[in-house]
């Protein structure tokens, strides 16, 4: 049985058995600050678990992608080296959200595995919590399986918890034996050690418990299911293989990667794990793209630097030295294009994501090993095993080694690396990017928010732009709740019903008023803590508002209605870019204000001026079309059929709102929009510029704004002409000959600065039988400038002396007249300017066997406080110390007399 045969068979099953067959949901969780990445079933299901969201449905059935390679899931270094571990993954789960528990999942999960996949039922083993007497009895006597094959295990295998607070409870595994040929001992002890003869198939979780913050379990009211199987893992059993990477879901890639290598496939040597290592990352980067993460050193992104630098490099180590990766993107989307044909339409873009990457990488890799090999000599010689953190650093910032690829090749020299001194120095580089992540500050306050989740607040926005009865059900001060605010006082009010939309999906929340005839308070903004809870944010002006009372909720129209003109032009926009650039165009992210919006879309290049007002053109030609712009509720499965958009960032329910603009574009989207695009009377591009690798930000008016934006560019035209005194089709021409002008001053000025750097420090007396004799000849200036004179070192001529006044252009021109003046021989400069210190070597060709000039500016950079680099014949070195400067070039002398063969 293929993969795509068990997915399908799985959710039939399940569909069978009235569960709601859920889409998955994008490996970037929606409203959950606590993880980088989807990385189990559950995650899209979570507020139903936490009882914060409520469903049609009580059973439901997925097939997730998922991803572990950070936090207490993280898989990363295992990956290769077992048979059975990946970053990238697919989680077959069924769901119980209080509706049926331990005796049906167990049930379904043994009629699955033995009837319709037909394994045989002497090769499966299962585990319980060893207090789970339930569970164990279930498996015994309602399954008839023989308690010699049911093992008890303690905490740390069978039982989960959704955190230190919350839902928790034991859980039951069901394990799969595939041969005592891959190891031998007794069954109980191989599945506790993590044998590669057991598969872990499904993991059957009981929530049954709620933790609260003192570690006392209270029984839940509504116990449930949460089940997860590895597709990869069923697969491994279902075609009776001995390895993951020997199913259909790897081994078109593994072939692919041994043809690139010109090595066969196994050959049961370490570069075996290597191909597995590529294989596995390869599928990872390849999905973390198509939802939308770019490399960057911050974050996701960082994750995905991490996993394409780790495969390229595991292609180096089995012979392929140029970038490949990005070649194999195909294979990955041809083998996953039945459940995910999206990859299919983003191949392309994905390979040119991966190759930007590789190459990027590729060029820093030779010089950041030769820098790792020199540290890891230095150590050795020190007597060290621990290559400090500070250097982990350096290769992670100067050459963009990932931590664990230092860690890697530390292991492979018998050493570790000071992984704490690593992050300190990481810390302040990565400070908000960790802030992001941490959810700690969003959590913190969370349970207040909890506590009035069952209030479900009715919003009516999209009719009304007026409540005049709305009662005030909770409010909130200084983060406690309350039960009155007065006066000059600020707080959150919660209403029975109201027309304000809380920010959501890119768009900002309403302002407004709210009063009656004893209180009034400014609406400065409305947001959601938790799902469908409905905060406005308010400031008292007047009276008193208690708890029950009845107020007047009203927003402001003209800013609303600004709003929604933005929305629809980012719906537009959207459609224009995918018609324009290609399908391969997403949406990544957007901020709608009333005075302006952004739009981040995946796309390689920037936008040529052409492109731009293609755009422009295509949609002032929607708005002058007057298109109505319709709204529907449905569901999701119905509104993607119907060709919908869903943007990857956005958290969508069981019911959605599809916006339609005609046959043009078609999004699923809750926000506020026109009723007509004649109403967006103006678009306007103001910015087209880059946010990271392969991401692009537009910035755009509309309405007013835009037609102030022409008017005010209009004005500052004619203010510019007036200025050229030129009419405006001359305007060019005329800025042109100014340039011309500029850049004629400019090579005036160059050349006389030059003739100024050589007549004041440029003159060496042409005695060359002193030079031979190592005799000090004294160069002219002496008044202007302290120069240290030309002296012999081991037989060669050296010239270390400071020129004030130069840039580093100078600087090097000055060197080059220098060391033809010597004929042959080293020349030392340098210079201080505005708190800082610059310096160059330079050495004539005839020397670079002997000394070398990056190695010079090496020892001599830590005395100014700074660092340095470059060519064996020149290099480069910038200070803080200024004051170092005369002791730097002093101490050159002695440097040279160590370092000269």
């Amino acid at each position: 049985m293929k993969a795509q045969q068990i997915r399908e068979t799985f959710l039939d099953f399940f569909a069978k058995k009235k569960h709601k067959i859920i889409k998955s949901s994008s490996l970037l969780p929606k409203d959950d600050p606590t993880i980088l990445f989807t990385n189990a079933g559950m995650n899209q299901f979570k507020n139903i678990f936490l009882g914060l969201e409520k469903r049609s449905y009580k059973r439901a059935t997925s097939v997730q992608k998922c991803l572990r390679v950070s936090g207490k899931h993280n898989d990363l270094e295992q990956v290769g080296k077992t048979n059975k571990h990946h970053t990238f993954f697919e989680m077959l789960g069924n769901f119980s959200f209080g509706d049926y528990f331990k005796e049906e999942a167990i049930e379904f999960a043994w009629e699955l595995i033995t009837e319709v996949f037909k394994l045989n039922k002497d090769d499966i083993y299962v585990s319980v919590y060893e207090k789970d007497d339930e569970a164990f009895k279930l498996w015994n006597k309602n399954i008839g399986l023989n308690s010699e094959r049911i093992f008890r295990y303690g905490k740390k295998d069978n039982y989960w918890a959704m955190g230190d607070i919350g839902p928790c409870g034991p859980c039951s595994e069901i394990h799969y034996d595939i041969g005592s040929e891959v190891e031998k001992g007794d069954p109980s002890s191989l599945i506790e050690s993590g044998s590669d003869r057991f598969l872990e198939l499904w993991n059957l979780v009981f929530m049954q418990y709620q933790q609260d913050d003192k570690g006392k379990l209270h029984p839940l009211p509504s116990p449930s299911i949460d089940t997860g199987m590895g597709l990869e893992r069923v697969a491994t059993a279902l075609l009776g293989k001995k390895s993951n990477f020997d199913t259909d879901l790897f081994f078109p890639l593994i072939e692919a990667i041994s043809n690139l290598s010109q090595r066969e496939y196994p050959s049961h040597d370490e570069q075996d794990i290597y191909v597995r290592i590529i294989a596995d990352h390869l599928r990872a980067l390849t999905f973390l793209v198509a939802d939308g993460i770019m490399p960057s050193n911050e974050g996701r992104g960082y994750v995905l630097r991490r996993l394409i630098r780790r495969a390229f490099r595991h292609g180096n180590l089995i012979g392929i030295q140029e970038p490949f990766l990005y070649k194999l993107v195909g294979i990955v989307s041809d083998i996953m294009k039945d459940s995910y044909p999206e990859l299919l339409t983003s191949s392309n873009y994905i390979s040119k994501v991966c190759q930007s990457e590789e190459s990027r990488f590729s060029m820093t890799l030779s010089s950041g090993l030769r820098t790792f090999n020199q540290y890891i000599e230095v150590a050795k010689k020190e007597g060290k095993t621990k290559l400090p953190g500070s250097k982990v650093f350096k290769l992670y910032d100067t050459f963009g080694f990932p931590l664990d690829l230092s860690k890697e090749l530390a292991e492979e020299k018998n050493m570790t690396v000071g992984e704490k001194s690593f992050y300190e120095e990481l810390e302040q580089q990565r400070q908000r990017a960790r802030q992001a992540w941490k959810g700690g500050a969003q959590q913190k306050g969370m349970k207040i928010y909890e506590e009035l989740k069952d209030l479900s607040p009715q919003y009516v926005g999209y009719e009304k732009e007026k409540v005049s009865e709305a009662k005030t059900i909770a409010l909130i001060k200084k983060g406690k709740k309350a039960q009155e605010l007065s006066k000059g006082e600020k707080g959150e009010v919660f209403l029975s019903q109201t027309p304000f939309y809380a920010e959501a999906g890119g768009q900002i929340g309403d302002s407004g008023i709210l009063k009656n005839p004893h209180f009034s308070a400014v609406v400065e903004d409305t947001y959601c803590p938790i799902p469908e809870l409905i905060a406005h944010k308010v400031e008292v002006i007047s009276g008193k508002l208690k708890v029950n009372d009845r107020v007047e909720a009203a927003i402001d129209v003209s800013r609303r209605k600004a709003i929604s003109s933005n929305h629809t032009a980012t719906h537009l926009l959207h459609a224009s870019l995918r018609q324009i650039l290609g399908d391969h165009v997403k949406q990544t992210g957007s901020l709608v204000s009333s005075t302006r919006f952004r739009f981040d879309f995946t796309h390689f290049a920037p936008l040529s001026s052409s492109e731009l007002k293609q755009i422009e053109q295509l949609i002032n030609e929607k708005i002058r079309e007057h298109i109505a712009v319709k709204t529907k509720i449905t569901t999701i499965e119905e509104g993607l059929k119907e060709g919908a958009v869903a943007i990857f960032e956005e958290k969508y329910g069981e019911q959605v709102r599809m916006v339609t603009i005609n046959d043009f574009s078609k999004e699923l989207c809750g926000g506020a929009h026109v009723h007509s695009t004649a109403q967006l009377g103006l678009f306007k591009i103001i910015s087209e510029y880059s946010v990271a690798a392969g991401m692009r930000r537009i910035e755009a008016l509309t309405g007013e704004e835009a037609l102030k934006h022409v008017q005010d560019t209009e004005e500052l035209l004619d203010e510019v002409q007036k200025a050229l005194n030129s009419p405006k089709k001359e305007m060019l021409t005329q800025i042109g000959k100014l340039k011309d002008s500029e850049r004629e001053k400019e090579k005036e000025n160059k050349q006389l600065r030059q003739k100024f750097a050589h007549l004041k420090y440029g003159k060496i007396e042409k005695e060359e039988q002193k030079l031979k004799n190592g005799e000090k000849i004294k160069a002219p200036g002496k008044a202007a400038v302290k120069v240290h004179e030309v002296q012999k070192v081991k037989g060669i001529s050296v010239l270390a002396r400071r020129a004030d006044g130069l840039n580093s252009s100078e600087l090097r021109g000055l060197a080059d007249s220098l060391k033809q003046k010597i004929g042959s021989g080293i020349v030392i400069l340098g210079t201080e300017s505005g708190g800082k210190v610059f310096l160059i070597a330079a050495i004539t060709k005839d020397l670079v066997e002997r000394v070398k000039a990056n190695e010079l500016i090496r020892e001599i950079a830590p005395i100014l406080g700074g660092g340095g680099g470059g060519r064996p014949d020149f290099a480069q070195a910038g200070g803080a110390k200024p004051k170092k400067l005369d002791q730097a070039l002093k101490k050159s002398y002695s440097i040279l007399e160590k370092i000269i063969k």
